[in-house]
């Protein structure tokens, strides 16, 4: 049996997608799952052992063999029983409609119900979606194709590159053997109004350096190399340190939130990296709604100021004072950093 999976295209909805990754695999042992995705995607997942195959697309790459026509020409190849979309995207309910497969397994989203042969719904009130789990929401998509019950927990895996980048990290960066870190994740690709002012995560280092023996590791992507610059600067500390002038990649991030004793971050991506490697975290909510992402993990504390436009769920601050993100103060964030700090649940080492 040939089973085809479109991945999500967002860091954090691939690693919310773990769970039905584990859940497909127990179903059908002897299937051959092959994963659907963007190239990046693919480091997410790198290490874990559900996926035979992955399968790369690139809508408008300049590489020819990344584009939906060359996609739907090895797809058809594959000759695919079954085509689980985690997606909800017109796009790629088109393309595995085009694929040919048997059976095909989505949320009726985005006008493209008559492309699937097996219809899920989401809730709705007056129009307007109800914020619900997505990591239930793919759940779901299995127990369609009758996979039993699974955990919701996420899980993730790195690689032995994956541990040697960061152990190189560690040591350029002069964190001592044994050193207990805490890492920062200040970005989201999403937009400015995720994020917590650099300041404040300025501030929150000089407390946790001042006040704990830790040391602190500012984590950043390609474009979030200068916040993490600044909140280095501004912390002036020899203990708060970043990847910013390291060969960045998911896998290394991954291999430092691995190595973490907590996670302090923003309401994005590698905010489940720290869940799926069972490290405590704290989440700063601004403009979303936090159901939607919830993970289930239960050394988690999620932080949201309530204000009367949010949850907005725009990119931006419509209204333009950021209230929701300004008002969460240091004083609270390093309340439940210091807690979770000095809970037994765990103690990691470098």
């Amino acid at each position: 049996m040939n089973i085809g999976v479109f991945i999500p295209n967002w860091i954090g909805d691939v690693v919310m997608a773990t769970p039905a990754l584990r859940a497909l695999r127990r179903r059908y042992p002897e299937a051959r799952l092959l994963g659907i995705m963007r190239p990046y995607v693919a480091e997410v997942l790198a290490g874990t052992p559900w996926l035979d195959e992955n399968i790369f697309y690139q809508p408008g790459a300049e590489n020819p063999d990344l584009r939906s026509r060359a996609l739907i020409a090895r797809l058809r190849r594959e000759r695919l029983d079954m085509v689980l979309l985690l997606t909800h995207s017109l796009r790629t309910a088109l393309l595995a409609w085009a694929s040919g497969a048997r059976r095909r397994v989505g949320y009726v989203r985005n006008a493209r119900g008559w492309l699937l042969t097996d219809r899920l719904y989401q809730p709705r009130e007056r129009r307007r979606w109800i914020p619900t789990p997505v990591l239930n929401d793919y759940l779901r998509l299995t127990y369609a194709v009758g996979c039993l019950p699974e955990s919701p927990r996420l899980e993730l895996a790195t690689t032995a590159d994956d541990r040697r980048a960061a152990e190189l990290a560690w040591q350029r960066l002069a964190i001592p053997p044994g050193a207990q870190v805490v890492a920062f994740n200040s970005g989201g690709a999403y937009g400015a109004a995720k994020l917590w002012p650099t300041e404040y995560f300025s501030e929150l280092a000089r407390r946790i350096v001042r006040d704990t023996p830790h040391h602190v590791l500012v984590l950043c992507g390609p474009n979030e190399r200068s916040i993490a610059r600044e909140i280095v600067r501004q912390a002036d500390h020899p203990r708060v340190v970043s990847l910013a002038d390291e060969p960045g990649s998911i896998g290394l991030s991954k291999a430092c939130v691995e190595r973490a004793c907590l996670m302090v971050t923003t309401d994005s991506g590698p905010r489940h990296f720290a869940a799926a490697f069972d490290v405590p975290v704290v989440t700063l909510f601004g403009p979303t709604h936090i159901a939607w992402s919830e993970n289930h993990y239960r050394h988690a504390v999620h932080l949201q100021r309530h204000v009367p436009c949010g949850p907005c769920q725009q990119r931006t601050c419509p209204l333009k004072h950021h209230r929701c993100m300004q008002e969460l103060s240091v004083d609270e964030v390093y309340r439940e950093v210091a807690a979770l700090l000095s809970s037994p649940h765990r103690s990691h080492a470098a």
